[in-house]
């Protein structure tokens, strides 16, 4: 094979799969209209133009025309959203003390039945006392959602769990989630609420794993969750299902308070993320693996103790108690 061939062929599969991808978005975040405009372009271009090189030149270029469109579509604050989205939380900070505005603590008799209760509520960073993940599976042990949580004491924990915002009349597709179609939504909530709606009434399967982090870790952390989430309510983002995601949103927190933390493929294969907290040393090793995962299995707490006062001590029974985790 010539050389030139070979550079030709080289730049014309990145240039090939842009262009899937361009046509993709149009018609998707665009018009069928637009996308079939867009791949008549390409192919008259791929069929007509010689030398090959510059028939890809033409797609390349209205690729990028695609690509600069595309970036401009804005994010909404004011869509008709769904209930349970319907209101962003809102932060403020004295000291020690946070105020979140906006906590739900819904009362679920089924997934789409359900009292709506939003709450204001305080916490004492002084008070914070360990970071939880709940791991909660629907489907594919491949693929799972995740959801962190702050304990205090003397308070309920805090759960924030990143997903997207759904309108009326509109559900979540994976496919649709690489594109522009759905807002960035930060559901900051009582665990009664965001664990007992997947266990109770959608029949996930949900893990609990207390994170072995120091207690600074775990306030920085929060701090960076709680900026986002003040900011995203006055300058909404969007939501990507590969590059900002329940998992991939929880590494850019952690990256911002504890730079240095190698990618690993499970992080996107997220259903596995416990193996690799594992390894990292991140949760409980005392147990043998299989172990940790049995007693962190909490399904069937979350249903028994449904929707008990002390609902956060019942799933939390059985599990490995010491955090080894210090304020210093």
């Amino acid at each position: 094979m010539h050389g030139r061939t070979l550079i030709s062929l080289l730049f014309s599969i990145p240039v090939l799969a842009v262009a899937m991808w361009s046509f993709a978005a149009l018609w998707v975040d665009g018009s069928s209209v637009a996308a079939v405009g867009f791949g008549v372009v390409a192919v008259v271009a791929a069929i007509w133009l010689r030398p090959w090189r510059n028939a890809m030149l033409v797609v390349a270029a209205a690729c990028l025309v695609v690509v600069v469109w595309w970036r401009s579509i804005e994010p909404r604050n004011d869509r008709d959203w769904l209930p349970d989205v319907s209101r962003t939380a809102r932060v403020s900070i004295d000291g020690d003390r946070i105020t979140i505005r906006n906590v739900r603590n819904f009362f679920y008799r089924s997934e789409t039945d359900y009292d709506e209760y939003w709450e204001d509520r305080t916490y004492d960073l002084a008070d914070l006392r360990g970071l939880d993940l709940f791991i909660s599976y629907w489907g594919s042990p491949l693929i799972a959602h995740t959801i962190v949580s702050w304990e205090f004491d003397g308070s309920e924990p805090l759960a924030i769990s990143i997903e997207t915002r759904k309108e009326q009349g509109e559900e979540y597709s994976a496919v649709l989630g690489f594109f522009r179609q759905f807002e960035l939504y930060y559901v900051v909530a009582d665990e009664r609420d965001l664990v007992r709606l997947r266990t109770n009434h959608r029949g996930e399967d949900v893990y609990l794993y207390r994170l072995q982090v120091p207690v600074e870790t775990a306030r920085a952390l929060l701090l960076d969750y709680l900026t986002d989430i003040d900011r995203i309510a006055d300058q909404p983002v969007w939501y990507n299902a590969a590059t900002h995601n329940c998992t991939t949103g929880i590494r850019l927190h952690v990256q911002n308070v504890q730079a240095g933390q190698p990618w690993d493929w499970r992080i996107l294969v997220n259903g596995y993320l416990d193996q690799l907290l594992y390894e990292r040393g991140t949760v409980d090793t005392k147990l043998p693996f299989e172990q940790l995962r049995e007693r962190s299995a909490i399904s069937q707490r979350g249903i028994a103790a449904d929707d008990a006062e002390d609902y956060s001590t019942r799933i939390r029974q059985g599990l490995p108690a010491d955090r080894r985790i210090s304020k210093n």
